[in-house]
């Protein structure tokens, strides 16, 4: 088993990383080389606009190319749990936010012939307990009225047509989901930033962040300082501590995943037939799908833990007990890949975006992030453009967790809170 996301192991190499001395000034200095700063850094250049990325590590190496490779429609809490906070028209509205940021990952795809084996796919939501089925039930209601007529509902009896186990007690198909190779997807983007123009310098930690006059910015790195007319800041979970604000807004939720041995079509056949992205109802749930050969990539909240190798081997070890529990018939199938990431998750878990003392900013996908970050930095590309375009996020309310700063020591506690409400529901 390897300790490695199988996305990027997957993946060819960035060609088009800048290893030049870093330039004295630039239009938008964008920091964070994941979906979100890369789909702002792509629409930027198109623009014109002098744009250079600046990311930590290497690009798409934290969440972007640490996930499930699910880009799907549909709310985390479900449009009733999101209209409940926020009102009905709001919850309508972002969950129309959703459904085109899937629209905007085909068209990136598309526009710049990205080979990510892009699927309209379709997600299943499959429900733990007989009580989550109502809760489908429920929210298939209010989206059946109009927003979402595309929805079906999948009494129990015939769920084994789309996901054959009998862990499950009926679903609710979402048709708009899509899945892809987000290794792939997210070199291509990468590349396709640089190709219009984006300056993109990898292993370039910011340090600081100093505020000159409106939105102009002096942006310190390990590399020497470079001054912004405008920042655009897009580090999720990796947020530092140069970016208190958004730090106190954040909770680092680790989420791990294995990968199978490539599967024989005829057994693929048997446990997914319709090989869909599927999700389970349990907040400390598992997400899965086929891989484009054919592995089951199966995933989920293992440990309230951070990824490093022994906590990954750890988490694989519970996943693959997972996965056995789902598929029996997997018993005896070998792992070949296991690796582990960190979500950026907010309280509600409703992304942000914004602007916020001079810095635009698009972060908290909160398990999201594969559509939604793509989708929004095309977005914040057009705010930062000076264009009149809608952000669907603007206003929602965002004040800071309690005791959420510096290291995640709360994430034990975080899991015991979440193994409960799924023991009460």
């Amino acid at each position: 088993m390897q300790l490695k996301p199988y996305w990027l192991d997957s993946a060819p190499a960035f060609t088009g990383g800048r290893d030049d001395a870093l330039p004295s000034s630039a239009d938008v200095v964008v920091i964070g080389g994941g979906f979100s700063g890369l789909s702002a850094a792509r629409a930027l250049a198109r623009r014109g606009a002098d744009v250079v990325v600046l990311e930590a590590g290497g690009v798409v190496s934290a969440a972007s190319g640490r996930n499930g490779g699910h880009c799907n429609n549909g709310l985390a809490k479900g449009i009733t749990g999101v209209a409940a906070a926020y009102g009905q028209a709001r919850a309508e509205d972002l969950y129309k936010a959703f459904d085109a940021a899937v629209d905007t990952v085909e068209r990136v795809v598309g526009e710049e012939h990205i080979d990510c084996d892009f699927r309209r796919s379709g997600k299943v939501q499959v429900a733990a307990k007989p009580s989550h089925y109502a809760r489908l039930v429920d929210n298939h209601a209010v989206l059946a009225r109009g927003v979402d007529p595309d929805t079906e509902l999948i009494p129990p009896e015939k769920l084994r047509s789309e996901v054959n186990s009998e862990l499950f007690h009926g679903g609710l198909l979402y048709r708009r989901g899509a899945m892809l190779h987000v290794g792939r997807f997210g070199i291509g983007l990468a590349e396709a930033a640089a190709h219009h123009g984006a300056a993109i310098f990898e292993n370039t930690p910011v340090t600081n962040l100093k505020r000159l006059a409106g939105d102009r910015h002096e942006v310190a790195t390990a590399k020497g300082t470079i001054r912004a007319d405008k920042v655009f800041l897009a580090t999720g979970a990796d947020t530092g501590s140069a970016f208190p604000f958004f730090r106190r807004r954040i909770a680092p939720i680790g989420s791990f995943i294995i990968a199978t041995e490539p599967l024989a079509v005829e057994k693929v056949d048997e446990i997914m037939p319709t090989r869909r992205t599927a999700v389970t109802t349990k907040n400390i749930g598992n997400y899965f799908r086929i891989s484009p050969d054919n592995r089951v990539i199966f995933g989920g909240r293992a440990r309230f833990a951070l990824s490093n190798p022994t906590s990954d081997a750890k988490s694989g070890q519970i996943l693959m007990r997972g996965l056995c529990d789902v598929f029996p018939s997997l018993s005896e199938t070998k792992i070949d890949y296991c690796w582990g990431g960190l979500l950026d998750v907010t309280q509600d878990r409703l992304p942000r975006a914004g602007k916020q003392d001079g810095v635009y900013y698009a972060m908290g996908y909160s398990g999201h992030g594969v559509q939604m970050s793509v989708h929004m930095g095309t977005i914040m590309a057009a705010i930062l453009s000076g264009e009149d375009n809608a952000n669907p996020l603007e206003g929602l309310p965002w004040p800071a967790m309690p005791s959420v700063f510096g290291k995640p020591w709360f994430l034990p506690i975080v899991g015991a809170y979440y193994r409960l409400l799924d023991k009460l529901s």
